[in-house]
């Protein structure tokens, strides 16, 4: 069942890049809607980071809710990496562009850690939470490695 959760929430995700381009009526609003998403994304890290780290107790229920929260934003980046986004207020480096199989493919791998993510949180353990987190969170470094400054 979680794998074809999984399977539906990245096919969403992936064929709506197809009209990506029409969603944004400049690259400029591109940049600042995936920005914002990131942001998002942010928060949530931040914060089940410093539970998990101990620098807030943990409360399992926040926790189910910023992974879910996480879950659903990390499929929004993605469409916003459109043509001609690579120039103005943008850390994106020209590899996203000329590389576009491999930033795919690893947009494709952090949101699916996301997803396992939260499927861990659903559970309580803290164990699955801490690997899965520690997943989502390479997932995020690997890209950045790669495709930002």
């Amino acid at each position: 069942m979680k794998k074809t959760l999984l399977g539906f929430a990245l096919a969403a995700v992936f064929s709506s890049s197809v009209s990506a381009n029409s969603l944004f009526e400049k690259p400029e609003d591109a940049i600042e809607y995936r920005q914002a998403a990131f942001q998002l994304i942010r928060y949530q890290i931040g914060d089940m980071g410093d539970m998990l780290k101990g620098k807030v107790p943990f409360d399992a229920e926040r926790f189910k809710q910023r992974a879910h929260n996480a879950a659903q934003l990390a499929a929004m980046p993605w469409e916003a990496f459109i043509d001609g986004s690579d120039k103005g207020d943008t850390e994106a480096l020209p590899a996203v562009w000329s590389d576009r199989a491999t930033f795919d493919q690893k947009a494709q791998a952090f949101a699916a850690y996301a997803v396992e993510l939260a499927a861990a949180a659903d559970t309580g353990d803290q164990d699955k939470i801490k690997a899965a987190f520690g997943n989502w969170a390479k997932g995020c470094k690997d890209c950045h490695k790669s495709f930002k400054e």
